[in-house]
């Protein structure tokens, strides 16, 4: 049997029936990254060693009968974001100055896959400090999309989605702030999912040589990757709770089931269009197949509700929240002649581009006033999602486009259904769940003309993450969920 595209499900009932070995699994996925990757450039930082150790560890286990609720990942082989500490293997975020830079010790994303009897076949690529949309650094490379290779995966979750589509490994963990796992599953063709803010612990999944410390953080997140919707719940469970470093004093995160079961009992708000930018034709009839599939469903599905959040003063909020978490450690000269910038600014300039020179040097107290306005917005959502279960939206408004290395993303431009747009715009769709916190997931919902993979994300209320993901498997019992790029096929 070919266990290349293989859900981490598929797997582990194969794994069960003793169809399968963990060591032959972890020896096929290692035979395939050797020989496929120099394409992709996916996996940067291999660990096959310790990978057929654990693996042979695994099929001792169950040999022995060691096999609970408490190991749902027994010998199945997964990736992890380069940015995760793994013990023994460099953290870099692909940043040259920390090429050499070794953690001591696993974060606690990585220590529970491990618990839960994974194996970590190695480290995915990044973009330098995690900050683009794309995928590549000085130490690595580029990572290329495996349906394109003159075109990006994504970013920052880039070469976790890369390797998901091209088969290497069933799951993988990447972290999400503006969309750095919703936006490479879209361009990837994969499923990812945005917990709710606070559900998963964060440590150790830090710059490197920062200290790995139970915080949490404004905006970001940590999160599940696969090729399937019942992978991403299977490895959420896994992932969900508060570190252990703080068990005293952390609130219960157990998650409530799933709203409805039944397609036809949903309520679905749909959007395609945002204030800030155009919607492209290719993602804007990927949110028409998904809002058609929920009506054929029987789902109630809306297009338009008074009680949808303002999303120009989000966008604007959002942008001004993420960047200025960015730019926190900049020099202070830099922060002097920004303040210049800024005060140049007409008062009523209310451009995403202001909104990010602001977010530069947002002060304490604006920072404050800031957040004030951020728990309006999360109370208007809470008022929302008593009318409505899920709201789908796109991702970006576009699939992948070309490698581009501009080193001044200001000067990069997206281009729109032949239009340009500036390139950090397209963030705006994937700040819509991030500024409030809430969960997203990412699926895949059809092609483009030129046969690149659309998806949309399904949004949902704050702690109900079992909601869009349940929604998420009965899409793709209509629609169909993951393919393989067709230079994997053949076709």
């Amino acid at each position: 049997m070919e266990w290349k595209f293989q859900t981490a499900e598929g797997l582990a009932t194969a794994l069960r029936a003793g169809e399968v070995s963990s060591v032959e699994l972890t020896d096929e996925a290692i035979a395939r990254i050797e020989r496929d990757d120099t394409a992709v450039n996916a996996i940067c930082v291999p660990d096959f060693d310790r990978a057929r150790a654990a693996a042979r560890d695994a099929d001792q286990a169950r040999a022995r009968g060691e096999v609970g609720e408490d190991r749902p990942l027994l010998g199945i082989p997964v990736t992890v974001k380069e940015s995760y500490n793994i013990a023994g293997l460099p953290t870099t975020w692909g940043i040259p100055l920390h090429r050499d830079y070794l953690p001591s010790e696993d974060a606690v994303q990585v220590s529970r896959l491990r618990a839960a009897g994974a194996v970590v076949l190695g480290k995915t690529n990044v973009p330098l400090g995690l900050q683009d949309i794309q995928s590549f650094n000085e130490i690595y490379g580029t990572t290329s999309n495996p349906w394109d290779h003159g075109r990006t995966p994504g970013g920052s979750s880039g070469g976790s989605a890369a390797a998901l589509a091209s088969g290497f490994g069933a799951l993988s963990i990447g972290s999400d702030m503006a969309g750095s796992l919703r936006t490479p599953a879209h361009f990837c063709g994969v499923y990812a999912h945005k917990p709710t803010r606070g559900l998963a612990a964060t440590r150790g999944m830090v710059p490197p040589s920062a200290p790995a410390l139970p915080t949490d953080p404004d905006l970001a997140v940590v999160g599940p990757m696969a090729r399937s919707a019942r992978d991403l719940m299977l490895l959420l469970d896994v992932m969900a709770g508060p570190d252990p470093l703080t068990l005293g004093v952390a609130h219960d995160v157990r998650l409530p089931p799933a709203r409805h079961e039944r397609l036809r009992d949903f309520r679905v708000l749909v959007l395609d269009e945002h204030p800030f930018i155009p919607t492209g034709s290719a993602v804007r009839a990927g949110v028409d197949r998904v809002a058609q599939a929920l009506a054929d469903g029987g789902a109630r599905v809306e297009r338009h509700s008074p009680l949808l959040p303002d999303l120009d003063e989000a966008a604007l909020l959002y942008t001004q929240l993420v960047v200025s978490g960015s730019v926190a450690r900049f020099p202070v000269e830099a922060q002097e002649r920004l303040r210049t910038r800024v005060a140049a600014l007409g008062a009523d300039d209310r451009s995403l581009d202001a909104a990010r020179l602001r977010g530069m040097v947002l002060s304490h107290r604006d920072w404050i006033e800031a957040d004030t306005r951020r728990e309006l917005h999360r109370h208007r959502w809470r008022q929302l999602f008593a009318e409505f279960d899920v709201v789908v939206s796109p991702i970006t408004p576009t699939p992948a486009f070309p490698h581009d290395h501009n080193p001044d993303p200001g000067e990069r431009r997206i281009d729109i259904d032949g239009v340009e747009h500036p390139y950090l715009d397209q963030l705006v769709w994937a700040g819509v769940a991030t500024m409030p916190g809430l969960p997203a997931t990412a699926v895949p919902a059809g092609r483009s003309p030129e046969g690149l993979p659309v998806g949309v994300q399904l949004i949902g209320p704050m702690y109900e993450d079992r909601t869009p993901l349940r929604l998420a498997e009965l899409l793709e019992q209509r629609i169909g969920g993951f393919q393989a790029p067709e230079c994997e096929t053949g076709a």
